[in-house]
């Protein structure tokens, strides 16, 4: 009888530690070689997670910086040292012109004016969420609604515009008088306007048409009308002339010898009585400087004197216009026939009577 023994598990463990022991170990240099794998391994682990840490850093700061520029774009102050910086690192990264920049024109500068107000635009500017433009003022008339779409307004500036309005210049109105100043869109262009010397004046000869400037109505005055029988008259500072106002007839002119302003004396005859006002031809500027005239009634046993400023015009007043200042009333009870016997002299300084 043939007995079978079972396989023991020990042999067959011992077969498989033998077979371990069997295996071939490595080498000195492929050790150095994976070790130098492991370490290039952990140098790159280190360098992607140095990067990842650098990337991180540059991304924060990139926001911070957008964050930055964000504050600095709805900054309310645009003339604040954070938007001038801001300004000059645009120009500083704007590519270099091949071609020097180009000038634009507007063929009328009335198309940078707010339609419901026709003022100029000034900053601030806002818009609503249509783009329609408002201006500062007629938000606050129009309770921060939109003229065109009636959309809320007030609230989102058009910062686009307000530099376009900024960088614009305008020629004087007064240009085609002779007017060479170049002034900003705007606040600056309606400031020179008031006080430029071209302010056209307008001839005060009945039936003259001619306007031009000051100096050029004075040249006009003495060249076309120093023919006409009693429209030109000549006075000098300081010195008293006599002269008719007639009530029904032209403005009596008076020109000064060496300046060549133009002395305009008005009668206009009221229920109080008679008006006789004084002004000059000349455009309303402190470089003119203040003139001051007497004027006075002349009668057989009475005189009515009255000193005053003489005030700048550009044109003479109507007919039928009765002054507000610069005039002698002259009473009813010194009046006598459709004329008047008057006496002025023009001063640079107030004298007092």
């Amino acid at each position: 009888m043939t007995t079978i023994s079972p396989r023991r598990d020990s042999g067959g463990r011992a077969s498989d530690c033998r077979s371990s022991k069997k295996q071939r170990l490595p080498s000195v240099s492929e050790e150095e070689s994976s070790d130098d794998s492991s370490s290039g391994e952990e140098e790159s682990d280190d360098d992607d997670s140095s990067s990842g840490e650098e990337t991180e850093v540059e991304f924060q700061n990139g926001s911070s910086e957008s964050r930055e520029r964000e504050l600095v774009v709805l900054s309310d102050d645009s003339d604040s040292e954070d938007e001038k910086t801001y300004a000059e690192l645009l120009r500083s990264r704007r590519p270099r012109r091949l071609s020097p920049p180009k000038s634009l024109t507007l063929p009328d500068s009335d198309v940078l004016d707010y339609p419901n107000c026709f003022e100029p635009l000034r900053k601030p500017i806002f818009q609503c969420n249509n783009g329609h433009l408002a201006c500062s003022a007629c938000c606050t008339k129009l309770k921060k609604r939109c003229f065109f779409c009636a959309l809320p307004t007030g609230d989102i500036r058009c910062r686009a515009m307000e530099k376009v309005i900024k960088t614009c210049v305008v020629s004087c109105p007064n240009a085609k008088h002779g007017c060479k100043q170049i002034a900003t869109y705007g606040k600056e262009e309606a400031s020179h306007a008031k006080l430029c010397l071209f302010t056209p004046c307008s001839c005060p000869v009945l039936d003259c048409n001619y306007i031009g400037s000051y100096k050029d109505l004075n040249n006009h005055f003495r060249i076309t009308h120093k023919k006409s029988p009693g429209e030109i008259m000549s006075i000098e500072f300081g010195r008293q002339e006599i002269f008719r106002l007639d009530f029904n007839d032209d403005p009596v002119v008076f020109q000064m010898e060496k300046e060549g302003d133009l002395i305009v004396i008005q009668g206009f005859k009221g229920s109080h009585g008679v008006y006789a006002s004084v002004s000059r031809i000349a455009p309303v500027v402190p470089v003119m400087g203040q003139l001051y005239c007497s004027i006075a009634r002349l009668k057989e046993n009475s005189t009515l004197r009255l000193e005053f400023m003489v005030k700048n015009v550009q044109k003479v007043r109507e007919k039928q216009e009765q002054p507000e200042d610069s005039f002698l009333l002259i009473p009813t009870q010194m009046l006598r026939g459709d004329h008047l016997k008057m006496q002025i002299c023009i001063r640079r300084e107030y004298v007092p009577s």
